[in-house]
């Protein structure tokens, strides 16, 4: 039976377990249920010890009451040494970062040695089992080999900080993060939305890949894009407009440092092979990310007329070959979406004719940046497909204010090509976009052949800026018309100076 010494003690533990587990759930929020589940373990127990100290003399067989009085005491033990250990290991050294195997192997330590207690406390020695239990021992070790391979792969692993919860890993042909480490297995869940379960002997015994990690410092992890270009382009013009390319594009989960790289693999029959090297920083995105460079760089070549190499055969029936330049149909285009652009009205048709064949396609994707504030240029950009945004600059670490959204049929850049002024803001295609770009080389012979046009594009370029601007919005109509004159005149007066019009 206990006696009231034991009943009294046990007492003493439970509320110093209940307080330990208490300041832990203060602590670590997350470690609440299992706290509370040792608090009501341990209640359960007190109970029951209490229920045995008050009418245990009722039992009649004595042995019966003494198991079932060392099977409370044990669960008693079982609630203390858990909420005992999550408090020094969960509460107090929480930022140490010791690997939760080791509380697990002290848990075991501490019921091995209050058993030893309770075996000596009951009179029995226990070096008198040792033959005995040396011999049963051997067996199970024997029979349980691979459980004490993966058991000690487990105390290997988060000892000596092999791999940890939240790591990248590559084992084998399984790539994924550590979700969890136990006594036998390692938890790694994939993107595929699988959790794969690899036993710890495999990690002592097999090669593992720690991903985007260098030592004890988490990186960006490498991914590698392969795209051919015909031997039509030489390898330094692909790799340069490639290059800068994805540098002006601003793609999620694209790691800034180290930078995107193009580099030159081999030559084969039919193309050159190219590699974008660039550092992925959110691992959970690696096929989404994958395929918004291959969209970047399909965009960047088609932009610049690179030809992807596919198979094909080409049969000579003796009929005339293409001319080269745009299609009659892509002419076609151009110069309807000219005539619906507001900037173009003071032409003829014949002259945005000519235009149209002055233009270049510009292809774009979601996140590229059309031009950026402060650059210097010499073009315009006539919007004929898709949609833009336009950016000012980012001040006191705000993020930078969107100005305006344009949609085709539209145009933007008008002074870089008027007036060669640096661009006042940074355009970012919001969807697949379809540029026409005008450059000065293209708009000099129309314009010299007219100077008067100059007049008529400052007037349209100052009634675009009057109507953004805030100032001439707070005039009255009058000074409005005054400020729009004067403002057309200057205009007039830049653009024959860039265009060296007399």
């Amino acid at each position: 039976m206990p006696t009231f010494d034991t009943l009294y003690d046990a007492i003493c533990y439970t509320l110093v377990g209940i307080l330990l587990a208490v300041i832990t759930m203060r602590v670590r929020r997350d470690l609440r249920a299992g706290s509370a589940q040792m608090i009501v373990l341990m209640l359960v127990g007190l109970l029951m010890l209490t229920t045995l100290y008050k009418f245990g003399d009722g039992l009649g067989d004595r042995s019966l009451a003494v198991i079932f009085r060392e099977a409370v005491l044990m669960v008693l033990a079982i609630g203390f040494a858990r909420i005992l250990i999550s408090f020094i290991f969960q509460a107090l050294l929480r930022k140490a970062d010791i690997p939760r195997i080791l509380a697990d192997v002290l848990f075991a330590l501490v019921l091995l040695i209050y058993a030893l207690y309770r075996l000596h406390d009951a009179g029995v020695n226990p070096t008198s089992l040792g033959l005995s239990a040396a011999a049963i021992g051997t067996a199970i070790a024997f029979s349980l080999k691979d459980a004490f391979a993966n058991l000690w792969g487990g105390i290997a692993v988060q000892l000596d900080n092999t791999c940890r919860v939240g790591d990248w890993v590559r084992i084998e042909n399984v790539i994924g993060q550590i979700v969890d480490i136990r006594w036998r297995y390692l938890s790694v869940a994939t993107n595929s939305g699988e959790t794969v379960i690899i036993p710890n002997s495999s990690l002592v015994q097999n090669r593992v890949f720690v991903l985007a990690r260098r030592g004890d410092v988490r990186t960006s992890w490498r991914r590698e894009i392969d795209f051919s270009v015909s031997y039509k382009t030489p390898p330094s013009r692909v790799i340069g407009a490639v290059q800068g390319a994805l540098e002006r594009a601003e793609i999620l989960s694209v790691a800034a440092t180290p930078a995107a790289a193009v580099l030159c693999k081999a030559f084969d029959e039919n193309a050159i092979h190219y590699a974008v090297l660039y550092w992925l920083s959110d691992l959970r995105l690696d096929v989404q990310t994958d395929s918004q460079m291959r969209v970047h760089v399909h965009a960047a070549l088609a932009r610049e007329g690179m030809e992807i190499p596919l198979p094909h055969r080409v049969l000579i029936d003796g009929g005339s070959v293409p001319p080269p330049g745009a299609s009659d149909e892509a002419l076609a285009q151009r110069f309807a979406t000219l005539g619906q652009i507001e900037l173009f009205s003071p032409m003829t048709s014949d002259e945005r004719r000519a235009l149209a064949s002055e233009l270049n396609d510009c292809m774009y994707v979601r996140n590229d940046v059309i031009s950026r504030r402060g650059e210097i240029a010499d073009s315009l950009y006539v919007l004929a497909q898709g949609i833009v945004a336009i950016y000012g600059e980012a001040e006191g670490g705000h993020p930078r204010p969107r100005l305006a959204t344009l949609e085709a049929p539209m145009y933007f850049g008008e002074m870089g090509l008027l007036t060669g002024q640096a661009r006042t803001a940074t355009v970012i295609a919001e969807s697949d976009v379809l540029c026409y770009r005008l450059d000065k080389s293209g708009f000099d012979a129309i314009l010299r052949a007219r100077p008067e046009l100059a007049d008529g594009f400052a007037k349209v370029v100052a009634k675009r800026q009057a109507e953004n601007d805030a100032t001439l919005q707070a005039a009255d109509a009058d000074a409005r018309a005054r400020m729009a004159v004067s403002r057309a005149s200057e205009l007039v007066r830049r653009i024959r100076q860039f265009f060296e019009i007399k």
